[in-house]
């Protein structure tokens, strides 16, 4: 089986993910590390080099042709179901989980902005009103998520149960 988990960056995909490939007893894809491999750069200097729109179409053509293991948690990044077909790509593909979070919990979890190409010189306002219009446009996505969960304090068991 294979899950990919959604959500705004900082809900915890990376994280949960490893969590549930342990219980699981599978391996873990990050995609963003898959790209920073096959790149030889980070996102945020990729974001850099060659704006968003052609970094939308690594992070599918990534999504799309990488040789996913049978059994995989798939960490995806946070704007990756929200352009092209990659959600519908996902949902056909696999399991996917949306790991929600209120604006409100998100900013609490954003320290290192630096990294992250769209946060990057905002203080928590800024982040605050960021967060909440971009969830506005990208819940419709996430929302096609076979199973959402409420991701703040969540328990893995909670997911693995739900999965299987």
């Amino acid at each position: 089986m294979k899950v990919f988990l959604v959500g705004f960056m900082g809900c915890g995909k990376s994280t949960k993910a490893k969590q549930l490939a342990s219980r699981l007893g599978c391996e873990v894809v990050d995609l963003d590390a898959v790209i920073v491999a096959k790149q030889g750069k980070s996102i945020a200097e990729y974001f850099a080099e060659h704006g968003e729109s052609a970094f939308r179409k690594l992070e599918q053509e990534t999504l799309q042709s990488y040789a996913y293991p049978e059994n995989c948690i798939v960490a995806t990044g946070g704007g990756l179901p929200c352009f092209f077909d990659n959600m519908e790509w996902m949902n056909a593909n696999g399991k996917t989980v949306y790991l929600k979070m209120t604006p409100p919990q998100l900013v609490s979890r954003l320290h290192n902005r630096e990294k992250r190409p769209l946060l990057k010189g905002m203080d928590d306002e800024q982040l605050l009103a960021f967060i909440e219009t971009k969830l506005t446009e990208r819940n419709a996505f996430y929302n096609q998520a076979h199973l959402v969960v409420n991701a703040f304090d969540l328990d893995i068991e909670e997911v693995v149960s739900s999965l299987v």
